[in-house]
């Protein structure tokens, strides 16, 4: 008769498993070589479109949350067999010693998904470490003795895992940014958005330049590329007549510009927050481009990034690029494309391509990353004021402040306009002095002396003279549209 398999042995399996992925964090912490990573990007890529664009609009950024979930659950269960196949193979020999072979059927799995096999050594010795002493647990031969000694386990599962989040956070936590180089200029810039006669005066409004650790940040996977800036480089490919690589060193030797650009999420809600602006320091496209001396119908360009993310563009839009290096003064943050992206005038945020490594010019139109899941892809911003939480005060005197920020691209703001009667009448709102770029929002600021509950809806008017749209619509395609209505007073 075969001996079945005990409680004690999954419940083992299961901690070995977690000490496992506890281990490998605490050697790579949170970053692609931790072993969940290419589980979690696996996920992402197999995503269907239609699923991702549910959980854009409904779940936001909770959506993160639960496909990091499923890759570590699946970790989880892929490791927790192993042991209990250890567990087994310990229990049939009665030698629970052989359950050390858990560990090398772990690093293995590591290699395989990280392809660095010392750092997989320290999710392989946690496996073969539990696995063996849960193994001579369960071989125990009265009960309590048994029950005792898989609660130690569990005690020393808990506390490793604990010891290994805290360690793997101390280990790999990120230094200050330092400077960017060659960005002095954006000192000079960064002061002039600070200037008294730039910003409105209000109890509320936040700044027209965003801190760098409150700038929003969007990505297709939860794990950032680490690319050094000794190692980045950035090649043009497709129809040229010269394929040019440009180096790191090369790059910031070029002339440097000091821009204002605000970026907004094609994915947010109408009256969502991802929409951020900064100083950023790099050099025009255009002249790299040509450098490489395109070849016959070359209409369109493929833009990659080194995490796999792509984004087509016509010739012409791109060639008016900026590639950033730089993001107030200082190097970009990993999370925002460290050492350079893109930034591509008037366009939404996730065309402006974080950690660009290749630029492939097309003589015909492909599909990037978005318009293979259903998204319209390249396409400019679409107009929209602002009213946050945070942008409406009472103020001392009674009345009522509204503040907020508008934004319409390169086609930059000229009005806004507030109504407190849910759009029977309207007014001017006060607008700040627009920064000294193209891509950039404006301030607004509207006080008024309520009278009870008031629906107040606002609406802004691009440079061109277009009305912001105002039937509101969802995020997917093409990004959201409406005017921003809220109940205040």
């Amino acid at each position: 008769m075969i001996e079945r398999p005990s409680k004690r042995e999954t419940v083992v399996a299961a901690l070995s498993a977690v000490a496992a992925v506890a281990g490998s964090y605490v050697a790579t912490g949170w970053s692609p070589s931790f072993v969940v990573a290419p589980v979690d990007q696996t996920i992402v890529n197999l995503t269907p479109g239609a699923i991702v664009t549910f959980m854009i609009e409904n779940v936001g950024e909770a959506g993160h949350y639960i496909h990091i979930a499923m890759a570590l659950g699946t970790v989880v269960a892929v490791f927790g067999l192993v042991s209990f196949a250890g567990l087994g193979l310990g229990r049939r020999l009665d030698q629970p010693l052989a359950g050390a072979v858990s560990g090398g059927v772990v690093w293995l799995l590591a290699v395989v998904l990280v392809g660095q096999p010392v750092s997989a050594l320290a999710a392989a010795v946690p496996m073969a470490v539990f696995t063996v002493v849960g193994g001579f647990q369960t071989d125990a031969g009265t009960v309590d003795p048994g029950r005792r000694q898989t609660l130690g386990t569990l005690a020393a599962a808990f506390g490793f895992v604990g010891g290994a989040t805290i360690a793997g956070r101390l280990l790999h936590r990120s230094g200050p940014l330092g400077a960017a180089p060659n960005a002095e200029g954006a000192t000079a810039r960064l002061n002039e958005a600070d200037a008294n006669e730039l910003q409105l005066a209000s109890t509320a409004l936040p700044g027209l330049v965003s801190d760098i650790d409150g700038f929003y940040n969007v990505d297709i996977a939860e794990f950032d590329p680490e690319v050094t800036a000794d190692e980045w480089s950035l090649t043009v490919t497709g129809n040229v007549g010269d394929e040019r690589t440009l180096t790191y060193d090369e790059l910031v030797d070029q002339p440097v510009e000091n821009r204002f650009v605000t970026l907004r999420c094609v994915g947010e809600d109408l009256n969502g927050k991802k929409l951020d602006t900064a100083v950023w320091t790099g050099t025009p496209l255009r002249p790299f481009l040509e450098a490489a001396d395109p070849q016959g119908e070359c209409d369109c360009a493929m833009l990659h990034g080194e995490d796999g993310y792509s984004v087509q563009f016509p010739v012409d839009v791109l060639a008016s690029g900026f590639l950033a290096w730089g993001m107030n003064g200082k190097e970009l943050p990993t999370g925002h494309g460290h050492p350079v992206r893109v930034l591509i005038p008037g366009h939404w945020g996730e065309t402006n391509v974080k950690w660009l490594d290749e630029i492939e010019l097309l003589n015909t139109e492909a599909d990037g990353y978005w318009e293979q899941r259903g998204w319209e892809g390249t396409g400019e911003v679409k107009t929209v004021a602002k009213l946050w939480d945070e942008g409406i005060t009472k103020l001392d005197d009674g009345r009522i402040e509204l503040a907020g920020h508008a934004y319409a691209g390169t086609r930059g703001i000229s009005r806004v306009e507030v109504s407190t009667d849910g759009g029977s009448s309207w007014t001017d709102a006060d607008l700040s002095r627009p920064l000294p770029d193209e891509d950039v929002w404006r301030q607004w600021r509207y006080t008024f002396d309520p009278d009870g509950s008031h629906d107040v809806v606002v609406r802004a008017t691009d440079g061109d003279g277009n009305l912001q749209i105002e039937e509101e619509t969802s995020p997917s395609p093409d990004g959201a549209a409406g005017w921003v209505e809220r109940t205040v007073g």
